[in-house]
């Protein structure tokens, strides 16, 4: 399979919301459910999650993309493995203090919430980066 480095600016903002939309019902549903708060507060916390996780996804990618087009890597598992491991570990650290005050949590019980979502979230990101790049290559004509 080969992943396609040179992306509209179109198709990013387009797979960066599709992530974010699949992802963040997960984590609204999965929050109020473990936690026993309101949909509503997890919803909050799920937006604005998405806000920034949809900003970041679109940065870290194009980033991540001239890396690798600088470098002439291929995307192996262990290239995906660490690129989903880069994203995530940069929204947890930004993500803590917003879980702090929407939940109203101390630091230490937001910081181990959002660790938490990485259990959800890491397999979800690679695996979601994954399907995007085979579907893309098999269905989509490139030139």
């Amino acid at each position: 399979m080969k992943v396609e480095l040179n992306k509209s600016i179109a198709e990013r903002v387009f797979h960066a919301v599709l992530f974010e939309l699949l992802g963040n019902v997960v984590i609204a549903l999965f929050l109020s459910s473990l936690l026993k708060v309101s949909i509503l507060q997890s919803g909050k916390l799920s937006v604005t999650s998405a806000v920034t996780a949809t900003v970041w996804n679109y940065v870290f990618n194009k980033c991540f993309d001239a890396i690798q087009k600088h470098y002439l890597f291929e995307r192996s598992f262990i290239v995906r493995v660490l690129h989903a491991v880069i994203f995530e570990l940069v929204l947890v650290l930004s993500l803590t203090p917003v879980a702090m005050f929407l939940l109203q949590l101390s630091l230490v019980k937001a910081f181990m919430v959002e660790i938490g979502l990485i259990f959800v979230f890491l397999p979800y990101t690679l695996l979601f980066n994954w399907s995007y790049d085979y579907i893309r290559w098999r269905f989509v004509v490139s030139e």
